[in-house]
């Protein structure tokens, strides 16, 4: 099966969540199917699924709890998969992501936490981080929007 050209393929829309504790760190975990990348919790938007409700319930299915208020929000921002990602990633349907992220205060404590709430676990630790240490843990192709991220949410980054 011929792949098409990526730059003929849409991107996949999702949420990115920059969930902030008490103390202004920011929640990271490592990817099961990456180890030593680390992310936050981000994914999909369903068909009729506005942005902040999608991010609400990718907190839920990635790290086991909702407990959040809305922050703040960026416009729509993209990545573009490595060249031998795509074709392979979401059945080749797409070139990258076009996300939309929130930052949001995360209202629970870290026993709401937990990585195998959902039946397929994305996940297999966490922990806070500072915002400024994000784009070194990120796999370098999502770098650039882990950077527009951290400038866009540094107010948020206090206690």
């Amino acid at each position: 099966m011929k792949t098409a050209e990526p730059a003929a393929l849409p991107y996949r829309r999702g949420v990115g969540i920059a969930l902030f504790n008490a103390e202004g760190r920011v929640f990271a975990a490592e990817r099961i199917d990456t180890p030593g990348a680390w992310q936050m919790p981000q994914g999909g938007i369903d068909r009729d699924e506005d942005p902040w409700p999608a991010a609400l319930r990718e907190l839920e299915e990635e790290i086991g709890t909702a407990k959040a208020v809305l922050l703040g929000e960026t416009d729509w921002l993209r990545y573009d998969l490595p060249p031998d990602l795509v074709g392979h990633v979401w059945k080749g349907k797409y070139r990258g992501q076009e996300q939309k992220w929130f930052a949001a205060r995360f209202t629970g404590t870290d026993s709401n936490i937990d990585l195998e709430a959902d039946s397929h676990p994305e996940f297999r630790a966490w922990r806070w981080v500072q915002l400024g240490e994000l784009p070194e843990l990120i796999v370098p192709f999502k770098r650039p929007l882990y950077l527009a991220v951290v400038e866009a949410f540094a107010a948020f980054a206090a206690p």
